[in-house]
């Protein structure tokens, strides 16, 4: 879902379903990527740690995280931190692309 709304908005996308996947992607990848929007919770790898390694690759990564855990569940997780960007989910189209935006036009990564 959040790719066919980040698409709709004109972003160039490269959807992947495993962190793993996602380091492979971004190996590959020629191109600068200034985004990440990955989930706080998934199995193999968290996102704050795909994060992390995908700032080894692009030092001024933007990265936006998204849960559908409460606030308490996910606050170990780092992603509740000062300056950490972070949506809850289920959000909305305008919601998401206003979030999206917000992160893109910051001056640094946070």
């Amino acid at each position: 879902m959040t790719v066919r709304m980040l698409k709709r908005q004109g972003y160039n996308v490269l959807p992947a379903d495993t962190p793993g996947e996602a380091m492979r992607l971004a190996r590959k990848h020629a191109d600068p990527i200034h985004l990440l929007i990955t989930d706080v919770i998934m199995p193999e790898m968290n996102g704050q740690d795909l994060a992390k390694n995908l700032l080894t690759l692009y030092p001024n990564l933007k990265r936006l995280f998204m849960s559908g855990y409460t606030a308490d569940v996910i606050a170990h997780h780092g992603v509740l931190d000062e300056g950490v960007h972070f949506i809850l989910k289920p959000f909305v189209l305008k919601e998401f692309s206003v979030k999206v935006r917000e992160v893109l036009n910051q001056n640094h990564s946070a």
